[in-house]
């Protein structure tokens, strides 16, 4: 297409000069010549040039206004307007640009209110530790609390949960910028759930919860062991907490179109359907969850770092979490 453009600009320039030589030529013993046989041919030569100049001036300012158009955009959003929009016309090159020039601003200005929303969450997550820590270490300096090993492991457990998040949002925003490195080695899906399944195995038992992995026998996946474990370790700890005792979690393996298609399926009391598009944002979170809410958005970064793809499925009977890995 931008090939395609440039030539139909320099053919556009082309036929400009040649217009202008043609008329020069053509015209040329009009404006010099005098009259002929008593007709004012200079006259008319005059104004044949006029118009034709006219007629292409108005041609390059049709071509050219788009250009201003866009121009002149891009320093409003430079300044910071993220609101600024062009309107598409002109021949089908100029409004495709200013159709991905509107698409650009676009995510410019959707990526600048998530970087505020994320600053905000981020702030909001780490005031409660904060305060935590802060209030047990006054305390303890002003004589109410001892200085125990008590104290000091309450203050020891909320820089913990600090730790925690900031580890999150680095393995987040890593994944999302494209530059997490992957170390990828040819693995069964059976041993990816197997694993995962046994290290959930005494938390299931202990909350009255069947746990069950289903795998069938699928050709080695290259992927990145401990990066796919975690998305199954974070898909497990969210449905092994919303299911009720007596519920259960099944983890199954099964050939898809171009890889191998994981889910988790559970009993619990499923996802608001309101809420359902947005399991996968940052911060995003039931009410009574007692994470920070970066599982499930951690989950589809890794996933999507390794070309995938993942969804969500909800009704009252359960909530289903279904990730494709390509071979």
């Amino acid at each position: 297409m931008r090939r395609h453009f440039v030539r139909k600009f320099v053919l556009f320039r082309a036929l400009f000069l040649a217009s202008v030589v043609t008329l020069a030529v053509l015209f040329g013993g009009f404006l010099w010549g005098g009259t002929g046989g008593g007709r004012p041919y200079g006259k008319i030569g005059i104004v044949l040039i006029a118009l034709a100049i006219f007629l292409i001036a108005m041609a390059g300012r049709r071509f050219a206004s788009p250009f201003g158009d866009v121009m002149e955009a891009a320093d409003r959003v430079a300044a910071g307007d993220y609101e600024t929009r062009v309107q598409e016309r002109g021949s089908r090159e100029l409004r495709r640009l200013g159709r991905a020039f509107n698409e650009m601003t676009e995510r410019l200005g959707t990526n600048e209110a998530r970087r505020r929303q994320l600053l905000a969450d981020v702030a909001h997550e780490l005031r409660t530790p904060l305060s935590v820590i802060r209030a047990n270490l006054e305390a303890v300096l002003d004589g109410l609390y001892p200085m125990d090993e008590a104290q000091l492991r309450r203050v020891l457990e909320e820089t913990t949960v600090m730790t925690r998040l900031l580890d999150d949002l680095q393995t987040l925003s890593t994944a999302e910028a494209g530059a997490l490195t992957l170390h990828r080695e040819p693995i069964e899906p059976r041993q990816l759930i197997e694993t995962a399944v046994d290290a959930f195995t005494a938390q299931a038992r202990e909350s009255g919860i069947r746990l069950e992995g289903r795998a069938e026998t699928l050709p080695e996946l290259d992927v990145d062991r401990l990066r796919i474990g975690e998305v199954l370790s974070n898909l497990l700890s969210n449905a092994l907490r919303h299911t009720p005792r007596g519920g259960e979690v099944v983890v199954t393996a099964v050939p898809a179109e171009d890889g191998v298609g994981f889910s988790i399926a559970d009993t619990g009391i499923g996802i608001g359907q309101e809420q359902l598009p947005h399991v996968f944002d940052r911060f995003s979170r039931a009410p009574d969850s007692p994470g920070a809410g970066l599982g499930l958005a951690i989950a589809k970064s890794l996933v999507e770092a390794h070309g995938g793809e993942i969804r969500a499925e909800s009704d009252t009977t359960g909530t289903t979490i279904v990730f494709v890995v390509p071979r």
